[in-house]
């Protein structure tokens, strides 16, 4: 492993290998999911959801606490189709990071801003791992999907989310509001950017409780008109499929968009948004050796740290995009691990602020 930003003493950066050591079942499941995705796609820029929810196992919500942790699901806008799962660890009720409750982790699920959603069977147990482990309340969020809606769909939705949680007082107890991160994986990484920068240009004065203090990009789908030396390399990856993700930039974009524009080419692209006067928060971002998207996201892991603010990139040279989802892979338990160290020292630094005041 290797972290930049602030650097442990003693790390050593590993070369990776030529290619993924990977457990078969874990490589099988990821070829058939660009294989599905393929045969849920038309010609026409339109997807089969009919056979997409053939494919992806779904589980229901517990109100019974099941592996330590409880869950419930809340409609935000149902003409939208806005919801999301409340994962409760309780087994704890403090962290004992001086909080008057435990973090919350705001969290928007991958699946190229197409498919996928916080029922799917694989995120919700990753959730509850998270929720767990760190210990921490996460607030699983589903927006709205393209191709029948494209950007900025599920920016608005994400604000919405948050303005909704805002107002929502009491809805879920144990919640500490006032260490609340924003989080997520792949295209849920970049919807967490987008929902993080809109809310930084809202006047804090519109919240009531809710004080964003960090920002958790688990290899975020980041992109660009040019083809970077790691998406020409690794072009046969389980997971990722770079024809796969130049359709889905297609049916996202704004029509007539191409990949340069403001919400893909995010990090000093040639319409990219200007951040530098913002209150933005502290930003922890995941990279992984065998990820075609990782020149993206070191990129925007730099233009954060030349923009002035406090960014961290840990990288995991010998795993791919979305291994987080699989428990057995080593590198599942490590960013927990990680993430959990991050929060920590963000909410020192709330809990410093209170004492000084």
């Amino acid at each position: 492993m290797e972290r930049r930003g602030k650097k442990k003493k003693g790390e050593m950066t590993e070369k990776p290998r030529s290619s993924p050591s990977l457990p078969w079942t874990t490589k099988l499941f990821g070829y058939f999911i660009i294989v599905a995705a393929n045969a849920a796609r038309r010609d026409n820029g339109t997807v089969n959801r009919r056979l997409l929810k053939l494919l992806v196992p779904r589980t229901r919500a517990h109100g019974k606490p099941v592996k330590g942790v409880k869950t419930f699901d809340v409609t935000v806008d149902r003409t939208r189709n806005v919801w999301f799962r409340v994962f409760t660890p309780t087994e704890t009720v403090n962290d004992g990071n001086g909080g008057n409750g435990l973090p919350v982790i705001v969290y928007f699920h991958g699946g190229g801003f197409v498919v996928l959603s916080p029922d799917t069977r694989e995120y919700d147990a990753m959730c509850r791992r998270i929720a767990r482990k760190i210990p921490a309340i996460i607030v699983s969020v589903h927006c709205r999907q393209c191709p029948e809606y494209r950007s900025p769909a599920p920016y608005d939705d994400g604000v919405d989310v948050i303005r909704f949680l805002d107002k929502s007082n009491g809805l879920i107890p144990g919640a500490d509001w006032a260490r609340c991160f924003l989080a997520g994986d792949s295209s849920g990484g970049n919807v967490a950017h987008h929902v993080a920068r809109m809310i930084s240009e809202i006047p804090k004065s519109e919240f009531r409780a809710i004080k964003m203090i960090g920002l958790v990009l688990l290899q975020p789908f980041l992109g660009g008109q040019e083809r970077t030396p790691a998406e020409l390399r690794l072009v046969r990856v389980p997971l990722y499929s770079l024809s796969l993700a130049d359709w889905v930039w297609k049916v996202f974009l704004p029509e007539g968009s191409d990949r340069d524009h403001e919400v893909a080419n995010v990090s000093g692209g040639p319409r990219s948004v200007d951040i530098s006067g913002l209150d933005f928060p502290a930003t922890l971002i995941f990279v992984a050796g065998f990820d075609p998207l990782q020149d993206w996201q070191k990129r925007y892991f730099e233009w954060l740290k030349k923009s002035g603010f406090e960014a961290y990139l840990v990288e995991y040279p010998r795993t791919i995009h979305g291994f987080y989802v699989f428990p057995k892979l080593p590198e599942s338990s490590m960013v927990i691990t990680e993430i959990r160290k991050f929060i920590e020292k963000q909410s020192s630094k709330v809990k410093n602020v209170e004492q000084n005041c």
